[in-house]
């Protein structure tokens, strides 16, 4: 946890921490060195480098904006210093008008007001936590210098071998104690080490009035005893409310003078008990995956300690299968050997540097959970919202970070070499290693792999592309494509045959489909590939189809728009085909003369196609003139409305599956009640006209607006 308590500048523990608008904390001090000035109240070089020590740092504070996305806000000169952290630092000025401060961490740019760093509020749940810290960490270093040395209270070198004299400086970033001579030796104060930061050992710092970090060496105050927070702009009152648009505090002043009048403003303790319990929610997850990461670090120790073994015996294997052709392999002996070396270093390799990644993620989420855990346990309403929104988002991020694919190795114990001794001597100066465990004797096939960035959907088709993993051991013959039925049930069979690419049409709207390949010969079937998921569009896209449409139907405009030559009416069927969801689409009026009754609506495939829509029992329609409407189905009139149509009209058709009914629009506004009800199957879209009527096909589109539930 040690980690989440040290300032990104000076990399020492925190000292009255601000509060950044990007949620990141620094040291008061560490905020006041790397400010800088903005190129408009920018100084002379010769000004900025021989500033006097005894400036005002008031003066520095007052700050304006200079916009973060400018080419830049600072003036970068050989006076620059730098912290142990690496962390530019800027010598002071005397005058300072524009200035601007840059997070260390995420290198945001943010002003400062009339009020300068004053008007950054103070992590005081951060603050608590560090006290909290350094209390405990000195208590632990006086029981253990108590119980190992009765006679003297003096911190001992620890790097000495016999008789350790008297440490004299402590390493903040190491923790460990050196005495003079260790630490000329061990700790030299150049190349690397001179970031790190010497201190005086506990007993010394009390001695003599400091101690590590700059505070005193007495005991520190507990962390409860600190004041409640006042608002800044009322230092008299208590923050007693939240406002969740500014997401900070704000006391009842703050809000009778309407500061927050049109915000959405709760209660603190209201928001300090959601806050917890969201973080509380979150760390669940986080442990769950912690655990899990030291369960599999514990694993990949082992896997180093199994491919040791491994490579030893198939080594064994190795030699006694090159013995037995030793005239004509000695010159192929080296090689193989080599090669095995090889696999093992790599191996080896991948597995070190998961260990290592894994490692470095499972200790900053502990650290990172150590510091939640703490946070909870505060009491300040206030100080804990200042920095929960950050911890939610750090925390679920953290969570995301352990994945599925995180946890698995990257490398196995096995090696997937193989060499065939039964071939011929004169072949042997070519023999290499094959990938993978090869069977002798012909075999079934392996499973093919999904091409992910071939695959797609469009409309209610979907295409599949695969391809062999590696060349074939066996003969292919052929390949098994099967889909399930878009809602998690049984396999089918759509194609079989030795194509590599597969398009099947058909496929119900905004389903998800399950999609698997096999390949085959005349030994047998070869296992699955692994399953893909495709899911077919939301809103169907769809023509009139010519091939099922009356002879006396007439297609144009890439078959949208539909008219008839004949007097009488006929049926002309959609290209989509629907038997669950929730389907819409329109028939824009392009032609009327106000005499014919065109019918708009559903059918079978197989309705008749030389008579008027919904005259038979495979056909659900709505027929409509210029004054009124009717409802038919089996050549049943029902529930006339009046309005009609007119040049220009739309006639919408809502097919809901979901209910099993079927819903008119006129003009966007729905017609009449619904039509019909207790639909079941597969439905097409349908119409019916002659040639006194002119239409075009609408699809795609959403739902009405005052659609009626």
């Amino acid at each position: 946890m040690e980690e989440e308590l040290k300032c990104p500048v000076c990399g020492s523990l925190f000292k009255d921490p601000i509060l950044l608008p990007c949620s990141h904390n620094v040291c008061l001090a560490c905020a006041r060195n790397i400010t800088v000035q903005t190129p408009e109240g920018e100084t002379p070089v010769q000004s900025r480098a021989s500033g006097s020590s005894d400036y005002d740092y008031l003066d520095m504070d007052k700050m304006s904006l200079y916009s973060e996305t400018d080419s830049g806000y600072g003036s970068y000169t050989p006076c620059q210093l730098k912290s142990p952290n690496g962390v530019r630092v800027f010598p002071p000025a005397n005058h300072h008008r524009h200035c601007s401060l840059t997070c260390p961490l995420c290198h945001r740019s943010v002003s400062l007001d009339e009020r300068g760093l004053r008007g950054f509020p103070r992590n005081r749940l951060l603050e608590a936590i560090v006290t909290r810290y350094q209390q405990n960490r000195r208590s632990s270093a006086s029981s253990s210098s108590s119980s190992s040395s009765s006679s003297s209270t003096a911190v001992k070198c620890q790097l000495c071998d016999r008789n350790p004299v008297d440490a004299t400086v402590m390493c903040e970033q190491c923790d460990v104690y050196y005495c003079h001579a260790c630490q000329q030796r061990c700790h030299p104060s150049r190349g690397p080490l001179t970031k790190h930061r010497l201190v005086p050992p506990p007993n010394r710092a009390a001695g003599g009035g400091a101690a590590s970090g700059g505070g005193s060496g007495g005991p520190l105050p507990p962390a409860t005893a600190r004041k409640p927070a006042t608002c800044v702009d009322h230092e008299a009152e208590n923050f007693s409310m939240y406002c969740y648009s500014c997401k900070v505090p704000v006391c009842m002043k703050c809000l009778e003078e309407g500061k927050h009048a049109k915000h959405d403003v709760k209660t603190l303790p209201m928001m300090w008990k959601q806050h917890k319990c969201q973080i509380s929610q979150a760390l669940n997850g986080v442990s769950d995956k912690a655990k899990d990461a030291k369960e599999f670090l514990v694993q990949l120790k082992n896997m180093l300690q199994q491919i040791q073994e491994n490579r030893v015996e198939f080594e064994a294997c190795l030699v006694a299968q090159c013995d037995s052709l030793i005239e004509a392999l000695t010159r192929q002996k080296a090689k193989l050997l080599t090669k095995v070396a090889k696999e093992k270093d790599c191996k080896l390799k991948v597995v070190r540097d998961q260990i290592t990644h894994c490692t470095m993620k499972l200790r900053q989420t502990t650290g990172m959970m150590e510091f939640c855990l703490e946070v909870l346990k505060e009491n300040d309403p206030s100080g804990f919202l200042q920095i929960s929104d950050a911890l939610i988002k750090r925390v679920i991020s953290s969570q995301d970070q352990w994945v599925k694919g995180a946890l698995e190795p990257k490398a196995g114990p096995e090696f997937d070499l193989t060499l065939n001794t039964d071939s011929l001597l004169q072949t042997i100066l070519q023999l290499d290693f094959c990938q993978g465990k090869v069977e002798s004797g012909p075999s079934v096939p392996v499973a093919p792999l999904l091409q992910l960035e071939k695959c797609c959907t469009r409309n209610n088709s979907a295409t599949l592309a695969w391809r062999v993993t590696a060349p074939p051991v066996s003969l292919i013959e052929g390949y098994i494509l099967e889909l399930d039925d878009g809602n998690g049930g049984q396999y089918r069979e759509v194609y079989v045959g030795k194509e590599t690419v597969c398009t099947v049409d058909g496929l119900h709207f905004n389903s998800s489909y399950n999609a698997r390949v096999k390949a085959y010969n005349a030994i047998g079937v070869g296992p699955y590939s692994k399953t893909v998921v495709l899911k077919t569009s939301d809103v169907a896209w769809f023509s009139f189809d010519p091939s099922t449409a009356h002879r006396d139907i007439v297609l144009t405009n890439e078959n949208q728009t539909v008219t008839c030559s004949s007097y009488d009416d006929r049926v002309v069927l959609g290209t989509a085909a629907f038997s669950k969801g929730i389907h819409y689409w329109e028939v824009h009026i392009d032609r009327y003369d106000n005499h014919p009754d065109p019918a708009f609506g559903v059918a079978r495939i197989n309705t008749m196609k030389d008579m008027m829509l919904g005259k038979d029992d495979k056909a659900w329609a709505m027929y409509v003139d210029n004054n009124r409407s009717w409802f038919m189905h089996n050549n049943s009139h029902t529930n006339r409305a009046e309005g009609g149509i007119a040049k220009g009209s739309t006639v919408g058709v809502l097919l809901d599956l979901t209910k099993r009914t079927l819903t008119f629009y006129i003009n966007k506004e729905q017609h009449g009640p619904t039509s019909f009800e207790n639909l079941d199957g597969v439905f097409v879209p349908a119409v019916s006209l002659n040639r006194n009527v002119e239409a075009t096909l609408l699809t795609g589109l959403e739902l009405p607006k005052n659609t009626k539930q």
